[in-house]
Order: C-alpha cells, then sequence, then structure tokens
C-alpha cells in the first residue's frame, strides 16, 4: 500500500510539473505575435516584453491576467477611464485597469515604458540586447525585486525568447511553429497562418481589372505600397509628454481622421474633439492631438505670435485651452494675432 501510494504521489506530481511547464509554453504560443508586434511599433524588444508577461502573470495564470486580461500589472493613474477591478498587491484593494483584449494590456504596458521618462534611457540601448534592458528596467525602477533583472534574463534563455528579437510581425507565427513544431497538429493555431499565406499569394503579380481607367502592375503596386508605408507610420505614433505639466499629446505624421486616433488610442472620438477644440473630423499632418483636456494656463508667460499664426495654433501649440486663450488677451472669439503680437498664457494681458 505504502509502495502504491509513493507511486501514486510521484503520477500527480508529475503531472502537476508537467502542466506547469507547458502553461509558460502555451503562454509563448498564445501572445509572442502580441510582444513583435509591440517591438515594431516601440523598439522594445520581444524578449522583454514575453519575459515581462510569463513572470507577471505566472504563465497566464494570475488573476489580473484571467479577470482583467491585464498582463501587465497596470494600475488605474493617469486618467484610465475604462473598466476597473480591486486586486491586492502593494496594497490591499488597489485599483487595476481591465481590459477587454490582452492585446491592449501589451500596447499599453509598451506606452507606459515609452512615455515615462524614467525609462528614456532604455531607449538607446541596443534593441537586440536583453540583458542590458533587463539591468535597465531594474536599475530605473521598474520592480523592487532585487534579482529582477537576473529572473527575466533566466526566463528569457530558458526558453530562448531572444529568438523572437530577430522576427517580425509576418512571420512570427512561423517562429512560433519552429519553436513548437507539434502546433502543426493544433487547428486553432494552424488556421492563424491563413491570413499569413493569402497575404504572401497576395504579393505575387495578379492581373486586376479596374472600371474605367485601367493602370499597370506596376502603378497599382506603388499605391498599394503607399497605403501601406502610411499605415505603418500611423501606427508608429508615440505618445509625447508636454512641457505644460506633462500633458499626453501626439503629433500626426500623416493625414488622417478623428477615428483612428480615437480607436487607436481607446479614447471617444467626442472626448477626442472637446478636448482639441475641433470642428472636423480631419487631423492634417503634424497637427498636435492632446490625449488628455488641456490645461487653464500655458507654461511660459508669453509668446511673440509668428506670422500667419492663429489663436488655435498657439492653443495647441502651448497646451492651452482656446477659449482660456482668448480671454486672457482680451481678444474676441475668431480674432487672430498679428505678426509679432505679445499673447499672454499666464496671466491675463494688462488694460492699456
Amino acid at each position: 500500500m505504502k509502495r502504491l501510494f509513493s507511486i501514486i504521489s510521484l503520477l500527480v506530481l508529475s503531472k502537476f510539473s508537467a502542466q506547469a511547464w507547458a502553461t509558460e509554453d502555451q503562454y509563448i504560443q498564445k501572445f509572442a505575435k502580441y510582444a513583435v508586434e509591440e517591438m515594431e511599433k516601440y523598439k522594445i524588444p520581444a524578449s522583454i516584453t514575453l519575459a515581462q508577461g510569463l513572470l507577471e502573470t505566472g504563465g497566464g495564470q494570475s488573476r489580473l491576467a484571467k479577470e482583467g486580461k491585464n498582463h501587465f500589472g497596470i494600475k488605474c493613474k493617469e486618467g484610465w477611464n475604462g473598466k476597473t477591478m480591486k486586486h491586492t498587491d502593494d496594497a490591499p484593494n488597489e485599483c487595476f485597469r481591465v481590459y477587454d483584449d490582452p492585446k491592449q494590456s501589451y500596447e499599453d504596458h509598451s506606452i507606459f515604458l515609452a512615455t515615462r521618462k524614467y525609462y528614456t534611457g532604455l531607449f538607446k540601448l541596443d534593441m537586440k540586447d536583453y540583458k542590458a534592458w533587463a539591468h535597465g528596467l531594474k536599475k530605473a525602477g521598474y520592480a523592487t525585486n532585487p534579482r529582477y533583472a537576473h529572473i527575466l534574463i533566466s526566463k528569457i534563455e530558458k526558453y530562448k525568447l531572444y529568438e523572437f528579437d530577430d522576427t517580425n510581425s509576418k512571420e512570427v507565427l512561423y517562429a512560433v511553429l519552429k519553436k513548437y513544431p507539434d502546433l502543426k497538429d493544433d487547428r486553432t493555431f494552424m488556421a492563424q497562418l491563413e491570413p499569413e499565406k493569402s497575404a504572401k499569394k497576395a504579393k505575387e503579380p495578379v492581373t486586376v481589372e479596374v472600371p474605367y481607367k485601367q493602370t499597370s502592375y506596376a502603378q497599382q503596386q506603388k499605391r498599394v505600397e503607399r497605403i501601406k508605408t502610411k499605415a505603418e507610420i500611423l501606427n508608429s505614433i508615440l505618445i509625447k509628454s508636454h512641457p505644460n505639466e506633462g500633458l499626453k499629446y501626439i503629433i500626426i505624421p500623416e493625414d488622417t481622421n478623428v477615428q483612428f486616433i480615437a480607436n487607436k488610442f481607446k479614447i471617444s472620438e467626442s472626448r477626442l474633439k472637446k478636448w482639441n477644440e475641433l470642428e472636423s473630423d480631419v487631423l492634417k499632418k503634424n497637427d498636435i492631438v492632446f490625449l488628455e483636456s488641456k490645461n487653464s494656463t500655458g507654461n511660459v508667460a508669453t509668446y511673440k505670435a509668428e506670422s500667419g499664426e492663429d489663436m488655435y495654433a498657439i492653443a495647441q501649440k502651448f497646451g492651452i485651452k482656446l477659449n482660456k486663450l482668448y480671454a486672457k488677451n482680451r481678444m474676441d472669439e475668431g480674432q487672430k494675432p498679428s505678426a509679432g503680437q505679445l499673447i499672454y498664457l499666464i496671466d491675463k494681458k494688462p488694460r492699456n
């Protein structure tokens, strides 16, 4: 009986170990694609992102990951307007963000690193030097565990996550399949490869009939490349921190619309238009767009208007509400400043 009990115990333990091992591998299989996509957009090594996800979710088993789809323990700060959940971390019942999809959690993690001044130095490192990134995160105060960098490096080397630093979003699923050949029998995973195969076939020369005006294949390809390039540029937009109390803003790199920016940054179109006093849905290249409400004052006392510059452009440049800017300068709405006119940004313009 004692021997039988020992055998059963060994079987249970071996099964438990296998499940624990499989859990982390399954996490990699499921989320490597997100890590690589974020690497392309924000220049954060996929190996680092994936190792952090593995560590912080316990291989996808944490309560935050399961219930909140929050893979990086991001808390409810800085005007979060989405869903939330209570979870005990550094203190009891802290507020954490809840996402509709883990993909949003991955992008929020990228934005967190890309927009915090503490992590600026990381982006000067070689993107394929995962060891430097791991130690850099610890040095910047990302985690309090003194062994945090070593734990990340251990995860990366155990699962060879550095291999994902050498791939791209179009090839990552093939890299996962190469790493885990048994996935060829997984219908769900293999179904994800179909769009990739279709995309590859789409690159092959085809005859296309265009109504009213026939264009050459070369012209069509140029147009496709222009559209592709524009999409890539728009998808690479980084959130910046404005000198006026760190307001979050972006600079539009290519002509687009409010809907695209609203969807990309998970903000309602109405709020985006209200915060930026937009009357049109059109956004032009080099437009400044704030991702939160602007302030009632600027960050400098005065500014000399440039030739052809209107009050709206000045309001966007200094992160100040347009109606406040008009009021401070005793100007009527729609009135334009003259070249060289002194514009007051903090105090109200003295009466003549």
